[in-house]
């Protein structure tokens, strides 16, 4: 099944070209990584997704569902506003800075989705939150607060807060460009694990050594376009695009 499927996306800012024609497919269980450039369009692709960016023209299916047809930046499909929202829960994301809420400790942090939007009841929400930060290694912090913590384990309960809400797809947006070099790893190695247990993940990342281990494809843009989209080994050793093969040399 095509988890995300994105056909001829663009997005204009004014007179801005931002995206152009974007055509993307991501199967179930597949780990996809978008790399290139500052200023490719690669953040506001991800954002497109979720209607957190409004497209312009383009068609965006999650889950083999047609979720936005738009025209001149309307919507043309008409959905119920609630069966748009629970489908759009399907997809987790976890952005460049954390966001956590400063007043409330980690497990609060987890928590409080499922029970508000989620309505689960405090205590299953309490279990699933435990368990999940046991698993991105941070069950010792459970009643710390977020100023207490490392870059590194505030982006994991960053991840362990959208994997609380049970989505089927991941969404990454350089989720290690805020973090110091020697934290990169913890959050890396957490997404590893993730991918491993099958998680269907789309991943804007700078860490080329992470796209080359773990993706299943890697996608280079650049002004706004897919230019390349292949295996890592074609991405990295047989770039087609004489772009691509630029912006390999450089990073590498």
């Amino acid at each position: 099944m095509a988890m995300i499927k994105t056909i001829n996306v663009c997005k204009n800012f004014c007179d801005l070209e931002v995206l152009r024609d974007v055509s993307l497919t991501v199967d179930q269980k597949e780990v996809v990584c978008i790399v290139g450039p500052s200023g490719a369009g690669k953040s506001t692709y991800l954002r497109s997704l979720n209607r957190l960016e409004k497209i312009t023209s383009g068609q965006v299916y999650i889950e083999d569902v047609l979720m936005f047809d738009a025209e001149h930046g309307v919507n043309k499909v008409k959905m119920p506003a609630k069966e748009r929202a629970e489908r759009l829960l399907e997809l987790g994301m976890v952005f460049q800075r954390f966001n956590l809420f400063p007043h409330k400790t980690v497990l609060e942090n987890v928590m409080v989705s499922p029970i508000h939007v989620k309505k689960q009841s405090l205590s299953y929400a309490e279990e699933k939150a435990m368990a999940l930060l046991e698993r991105v290694g941070l069950s010792d912090k459970l009643h710390e607060y977020p100023a207490k913590l490392s870059g590194g384990q505030q982006q994991r309960v960053a991840i362990a807060r959208a994997l609380a809400m049970e989505p089927k797809i991941m969404l990454f947006d350089e989720p290690t460009s805020s973090l110091d070099p020697e934290l990169v790893g913890e959050v890396l190695g957490v997404m590893k694990q993730l991918a491993l247990d099958g998680m269907t993940m789309l991943v804007v990342t700078h860490e080329l050594g992470f796209a080359r281990e773990v993706a299943n494809r890697v996608v280079f843009m650049y002004e706004g376009r897919v230019l390349e989209d292949a295996s890592p080994d074609e991405i990295f050793k047989n770039p087609k695009h004489e772009r691509t093969k630029q912006f390999i040399k450089s990073v590498l």
